[in-house]
């Protein structure tokens, strides 16, 4: 009798697992906020980033929404998306409902993104760079913008084409910058390892998932985020990496113990 009792809780066990990864975390949203710099007591600009939010049949862009509200009550100065918008676009891609729930992100110094790998594949090509734009994002394609956060001091926010299907020039990204402090979108985290040597301060990556379903001993890895697969990375020459989670997934449906995340920094520059 007691085998069986074993038996039942272990099955009701894993049932309630499967249905939690399935239909509860994958719609949860988790917002990590950390403080970058010293505290020179002027305001901090405030940078909130997003990234693999993966619109698909399930993630529909109704998810968006919620995004959208919990990104607006941070009020941002600085929106960075990291790529992969669309997990496939020939198979789901609502543009204008993307369109119109992106625009909904404010930010009044800017929204700027880079391509991911999926931005690339499955039909999204032709039509990322317009979608993006009639949102008000700013897609940075191995450039940059010096963006004004005082009177005094400058931003450069430099993006890379992605590292698995487009063509990352380093120096074409840094080429127009002006100012002391960087921070460079590279979609592909691995991507870092190279980019040591040019004075960048910051760089956001997606493309892990944080694997997806974090299980003991075992972290699942994603090609180019084998290496740097979530949280912050101290690298050489002072630079450090952050590899956003992400927000949605791809491939299976499914998430466990690595919830969506939404990522502010509060940056002293």
């Amino acid at each position: 009798m007691k085998k069986r009792y074993f038996f039942y809780l272990v099955l009701l066990t894993i049932v309630g697992i499967v249905l939690y990864a399935f239909f509860i975390e994958p719609k949860r949203i988790v917002t990590h906020h950390y403080i970058m710099g010293q505290n020179n007591g002027q305001k901090p600009v405030k940078v909130v980033q997003l990234s693999d939010i993966h619109i698909q049949k399930n993630y529909p862009a109704s998810q968006l929404e919620k995004i959208v509200t919990k990104v607006n009550n941070e009020n941002p100065d600085i929106i960075l998306f990291t790529g992969d918008l669309f997990d496939n676009y020939a198979t789901y891609g609502p543009s204008e409902e993307v369109i119109a729930a992106l625009s909904r992100l404010n930010a009044p110094l800017g929204k700027y993104a880079v391509w991911g790998n999926h931005d690339y594949g499955g039909g999204a090509a032709r039509v990322y760079p317009e979608i993006l734009a009639a949102a008000d994002f700013q897609l940075l394609e191995n450039a940059g913008v010096n963006v004004p956060v005082s009177n005094e001091k400058s931003i450069y926010i430099s993006g890379l084409d992605d590292s698995m299907l487009g063509n990352p020039l380093i120096a074409d990204a840094l080429a127009a910058r002006q100012s002391d402090y960087t921070i460079l979108l590279s979609h592909e985290p691995d991507k870092a390892d190279e980019l040591l040597d040019h004075n960048i301060q910051l760089i956001l990556s997606g493309h892990s998932h944080g694997g997806q379903v974090r299980l003991p001993f075992t972290t699942i890895k994603n090609v180019m985020a084998e290496k740097y697969v979530e949280g912050f990375y101290d690298l050489a020459n002072d630079t450090r990496l952050y590899v956003n989670t992400g927000l949605g997934t791809t491939k299976i449906p499914v998430r466990f113990g690595v919830p969506p995340e939404i990522a502010v920094f509060d940056l002293y520059v």
